[in-house]
């Protein structure tokens, strides 16, 4: 049997969660997930990678001779060439950490690593909602704002691994600090927590709005899923908290447009669901503002592969590597 034809054991390395699994092309045909446990440091996290491998190997009964190859989806610098993860914001003490090496001696197996989003951009194209596109964009919309890119057929790293990172196009240059040590980013402005951290602010100033009773008083609580379930039943403040958002990711999208001119922006996360309250208003702003030669060129669309889009997109990144 060709070893093409073989599952990938894909992995997707999180700030909070480890998913490991078996792609057969496009279908997960197992899959396990575990804590991080990031705090504990780069030894932990790896050790509980390795602890996820031997895991779907031992429940599915496979030897690594029955496997295509482990390819593993992380966060942050990435150099896909070395196989080093060179930094992580959401895992702390990972810097020039050199993943492929150290799970390649404990498997003794091929072994590739992907940007997480470059990852979910090509399970997107290959399989989702990307499928036939040529020139896309992958946005990611949830605790913050990630993407992958690709460029006539091919994800985009640039000329160190860090192409992609969409959350951090200044979009307000007077704006909040991010994480990140810039200012104004779309991150701070069109993500879930941005979306919260707005809502928050307004109640605190005495806004009125159904999102109060929503969550028992404890405003800390309030998530774009309590905003999106307010504002669907008429809420004024959630309402407007979700028009805001969709209004910076629109300016986001305008610069895309009119840089890499797509064919598609696909947008995931876990804030993409909800829906046309936030696609609509940003698809709207791309119509008024972007090149009309490149507007009328793009297509924005949700996701449709959801949180699978990382693994799959890791499997497709091994089987072009053999």
């Amino acid at each position: 049997m060709s070893t093409n034809n073989l599952p990938v054991l894909a992995v997707d390395l999180g700030g909070t969660k480890i998913l490991g699994t078996l792609v057969d092309n496009e279908k997960i045909t197992y899959s396990y997930l575990t804590p991080t446990m990031a705090s504990g440091g780069p030894e932990t996290v790896i050790r509980r990678i390795c602890d996820v491998i031997d895991h779907i190997l031992s429940q599915n009964g496979r030897s690594l001779s029955q496997i295509h190859s482990i390819s593993i989806a992380a966060a942050g610098g990435i150099d896909t060439k070395k196989g080093i993860v060179t930094l992580s914001p959401s895992l702390p003490g990972w810097h020039n950490i050199p993943l492929v090496d150290i799970v390649r001696k404990n498997f003794d197996t091929k072994v590739y690593i992907i940007h997480d989003a470059n990852a979910s951009a090509l399970g997107e194209l290959c399989y989702g909602a990307g499928k036939g596109a040529r020139n896309m964009v992958y946005m990611t919309v949830s605790t913050g704002v990630g993407g992958g890119i690709i460029i006539d057929g091919k994800e985009y790293e640039g000329a160190s691994g860090a192409a992609g990172e969409i959350g951090h196009m200044t979009i307000d240059v007077n704006g909040p600090k991010c994480n990140c040590g810039n200012t104004g980013c779309l991150e701070m402005l069109a993500s879930g927590t941005a979306m919260a951290r707005e809502a928050i602010r307004r109640i605190n100033a005495g806004e009125k709005t159904s999102l109060t009773s929503m969550v028992s008083g404890e405003t800390d609580a309030i998530s774009a899923r309590e905003i999106g379930a307010a504002a669907s039943q008429g809420d004024a403040l959630a309402g407007s908290v979700i028009k805001q958002a969709a209004t910076y990711l629109g300016i986001g999208m305008v610069n895309l447009v009119n840089i890499f001119n797509p064919e598609m922006i696909v947008v995931g996360g876990g804030v993409s669901n909800l829906g046309e309250m936030l696609l609509s208003p940003a698809r709207e702003l791309v119509k008024q503002r972007a090149f009309p030669i490149s507007a009328g060129a793009v297509q924005i669309i949700r996701a449709q592969l959801g949180e699978d889009s990382g693994v799959i997109g890791a499997a497709v990144k091994a089987k072009q590597k053999n």
